[in-house]
This record gives C-alpha cells, sequence and structure tokens, in this order.
C-alpha cells in the first residue's frame, strides 16, 4: 500500500510539473509574439489564442515537448500562415542560442552552402548554392567563388534546395552583377525597433562587375526567404531569367528565441520591401519566368544560356 501511495504522488508530481511547464512555456511564447511579431495586430491575436486554449486545457492532450511545440507552431500559423514562424523543442540548438553560437554548423562541410561552382560547356558558370551564409564567416569561400564564376560568359545560380539566410552574402553576390553604381536591392522594416534598413550593392566588393552578363536563376517550391529575396531582387531590376517553380513565400525575417527550457521559436520581426513593387513575396512566392518541374530547370537554363550567347 506505501509503495502505490508513493507511486501516486510520483506520477501527480510528474503530472504538475508538466502542465506548469506548458503553463510557462504558453505564457512566455504569448508575451514574446505580442511584442515582436512584425504585425502588431497578428501578434496581439497569436497571444490571445495560446492564452485562451492554455486556459481552456486545450494542451493537457499534448504529452511529449516534441508534440506540444507542434501544436503551439499549428496554433500561431493558424493566424497567419508565415512559414518563418516555427516552434521547436531542441537542447542541442537552445544551447547554441543560449552560447551565441549562430555558425553555420557541421552541415556546411566548410563549403558555407557553395556546394558546386564549375564551369560549363560553352563558358557558363554554375553555382549550387545551398544557403546565404553572412559573408562575414563565409568569404574565403564566396569571393574565390564568385571571382571564377564571373570570368565566364553567361551564369547560372541554382537555388533549388536553398532554404535562405543572410542578406549580406546577397548584397556580396548581387555585386558582381551590377556596374559602376551602387544599386537598391531591398529595404526591410524592423517592429521592435520601428525601424528601416537598406541593402545596396556595392562595386567595391567585386573583383570585376558584368552587368550584362547573362544570368539565370533556378527555383523550387523549396526555395525560401533569403533565396526569394535574391531571386525577387533580380526578378524585378530585370536582372535575371527565373526558370523552376513558384517559391515558397517567406518574406518576413527574424531569428530564434528561447521561450523557456529547450522550447524555441523564430519569430518573425521584421518584412521586406522592395524598392521597385514596394511590397514582397509572402505567402504568394514568386512566379518564375520560365515555369517548368524544377528537376528541368537545369537543363533549361543551359539550353536559353547557349542560344543567347550564340545570338
Amino acid at each position: 500500500m506505501k509503495k502505490i501511495c508513493v507511486l501516486l504522488f510520483v506520477l501527480s508530481f510528474s503530472l504538475s510539473a508538466q502542465e506548469f511547464d506548458k503553463k510557462k512555456v504558453v505564457q512566455r511564447l504569448a508575451k514574446i509574439m505580442n511584442e515582436n511579431y512584425v504585425y502588431p495586430e497578428k501578434g496581439k491575436a497569436m497571444h490571445d489564442l495560446v492564452l485562451s486554449k492554455l486556459k481552456s486545457d486545450a494542451y493537457s492532450q499534448f504529452n511529449t515537448e516534441q508534440s506540444f511545440a507542434a501544436a503551439l507552431e499549428k496554433d500561431l500559423r493558424s493566424v497567419i500562415n508565415d512559414k518563418h514562424i516555427r516552434v521547436t523543442f531542441n537542447s542541442e540548438r537552445a544551447k547554441a542560442i543560449r552560447n551565441r553560437d549562430f555558425g553555420p554548423g557541421p552541415e556546411s562541410n566548410g563549403k558555407f552552402g557553395f556546394e558546386e561552382v564549375k564551369i560549363l560547356d560553352g563558358n557558363i558558370g554554375y553555382l549550387d548554392l545551398r544557403g546565404f551564409m553572412d559573408i562575414g564567416m563565409a568569404e574565403d569561400v564566396a569571393k574565390p567563388a564568385m571571382d571564377k564564376l564571373i570570368k565566364s560568359d553567361a551564369l547560372i545560380f541554382d537555388l533549388r534546395q536553398n532554404g535562405g539566410g543572410s542578406p549580406s552574402m546577397i548584397r556580396f553576390i548581387s555585386s558582381y552583377l551590377f556596374g559602376d553604381e551602387k544599386v537598391h536591392l531591398n529595404t526591410f522594416y524592423w517592429r521592435p525597433s520601428d525601424s528601416y534598413s537598406e541593402t545596396w550593392t556595392n562595386p567595391e566588393f567585386a573583383s570585376e562587375t558584368k552587368p550584362d552578363i547573362p544570368v539565370y536563376v533556378l527555383t523550387s517550391d523549396y526555395t525560401f526567404s533569403a533565396a526569394e529575396e535574391f531571386t525577387y531582387n533580380l526578378k524585378n531590376l530585370e536582372r535575371a531569367t527565373i526558370i523552376g517553380e513558384t517559391t515558397g513565400g517567406g518574406a518576413h525575417p527574424g531569428g530564434p528565441s528561447i521561450i523557456t527550457s529547450d522550447f524555441i521559436v523564430n519569430v518573425p520581426r521584421g518584412k521586406a520591401i522592395n524598392p521597385i513593387t514596394k511590397t514582397n513575396w509572402e505567402g504568394v512566392g514568386i512566379a518564375p519566368h520560365i515555369q517548368i518541374p524544377a528537376d528541368k530547370a537545369l537543363d533549361k537554363a543551359i539550353e536559353l544560356a547557349k542560344l543567347e550567347l550564340n545570338n
């Protein structure tokens, strides 16, 4: 009988601790979204929704951290389908954030997103870029890659497996593709500071600039965030031909915040404002000039490049 009582006490304590943790996570998450999400009215709506569901005990059915995090993400996205909103439970990632270790991680394999750099037949430069890493970390890889590619007669940027990254790399690469005058690429609005920032090309970054070299950008439905910004910038500046599939539709930059324990939320704190369209690609993605299955996009780009170079 004594053992049964002890067991019941332990179970009761564990359940109480679990519910207490859920309450703490929800209250902290509500506060983060209310104070930081790029659209204040949507942040407030997320705040009210998760607190109301907590009050109604709607989260009691989720017995693991992962299922609880997934439920919270689903609820936040029900207010606005912003794919940059992500809620996860990840001890290693939380530790890295606490230590301010925002490096590219082991997945980069020292390539910093520059998966493949080569010159194809016909002197066509090809870059398979898997991420836009911060140029401050990736310059030793990015600069020799672009210095090599800019010597070609046409350029193909393959972003079909690129999920995003830093505007600083967008600025760096784009600086090779325009002339001696700086070009306004993008503007960002940031809600927490209620401020704007702009990105421009800088010809001093490039060993050589070629404002007339034919440029092709390959996309898929996986192409997202910073990869979309690069695509959107070049499309609206009429500087590239976009080939492939409509992109994922994420134009709200931000970053991770620790909620509590090892729960993390990625909070979209800003929005892109293109200087030409005065809007962005959020929720709709970027339609290519040539709509074609992603696995056929490279062949099509090579075909078009050769035709253009032979004319």
